[in-house]
């Protein structure tokens, strides 16, 4: 990601300087015209804008700690994913040393960078954000949510919990499929109709959630428990594991046991707010 990010820089004309932890990794960055940092404190500064892409915010911390003290005057876009509570943390340290600290939640991967219809959440201070928007927007578009600098954060993780559940779903049934002798390029068409109708769900289903309407006129979660017990049972009829099925099996009959069989399923949020 970093190698994209500082690429995309250099395409559009800003002078860049990058260092890596593996200075090896920076190589083909200097060859195309970054200039390279021999420390963290080096690059630091180098420019008002630190851009900073890393694994969790363990990462941030082992780098910016001990050379915390080239930090003042500093703008942190903090583009490491990590919690919306680790995000605030960070920007109070940062504050504590003298910089500003803007949390991000970059939405697309590394092929999306350079790309203005990709987008990536933005939250910290309003006048920050504005003052270097147009070199974020060399990354992707800018989708800033607010000064609490938690919500970039926030917003990123809650399109993971999206994200990585739909995609093992897609994953657990291209298992079933392939098991009886359908292929994934076959089941394709079907998988994609499946996720393209989606929207249309979601779309009717949250005006009615943030209404408190979980009448079961449309979906009722008693059937919902038939539906998902089918799938778990095709599932291990194929001799495919049924860890994933057999989760959401549970988290619907603890809807039921609830008496809540007669309402949409909608109403499991209740169950995920009770833990």
């Amino acid at each position: 990601m970093g190698q994209a990010m500082a690429g995309a820089y250099l395409d559009a004309g800003y002078e860049v300087t990058v260092w890596n932890r593996t200075a090896a990794k920076a190589a083909a960055l200097v060859a195309r015209g970054a200039r390279r940092a021999e420390s963290a404190e080096e690059a630091l500064a180098a420019n008002e804008l630190v851009i900073l892409s890393l694994t969790d915010y363990d990462a941030v911390y082992a780098i910016l700690e001990p050379a915390a003290g080239a930090l003042r005057g500093r703008v942190l876009v903090n583009l490491s994913s990590d919690t919306p509570e680790r995000a605030r943390e960070a920007a109070a340290w940062a504050a504590g040393h003298g910089a500003e600290h803007l949390t991000g939640g970059v939405q697309v991967p590394p092929s999306g960078i350079g790309k203005p219809e990709s987008s990536t959440f933005y939250s910290g201070p309003k006048e920050v954000f504005e003052a270097h928007e147009a070199a974020l927007k060399v990354l992707t578009g800018a989708d800033y949510r607010g000064t609490d600098p938690g919500l970039a954060a926030l917003y990123y993780q809650i399109q993971m919990d999206m994200f990585w559940t739909a995609m093992l779903s897609y994953v657990h049934a291209t298992a079933v499929a392939g098991a009886n002798g359908i292929t994934a390029q076959e089941f394709l068409p079907y998988a994609q109709s499946t996720m393209a109708s989606l929207p249309g769900f979601l779309a009717f289903y949250a005006p009615r959630i943030d209404a408190g309407n979980h009448e079961g006129d449309v979906d009722k979660l008693a059937m919902g428990v038939a539906s998902v017990e089918h799938v778990l049972h095709t599932a291990e009829g194929s001799g495919v594991g049924t860890v994933l099925p057999a989760a959401v099996l549970e988290v619907f009959r603890r809807g039921v046991e609830r008496g809540h069989g007669g309402d949409s399923f909608t109403r499991l949020l209740d169950v995920f707010r009770e833990g």
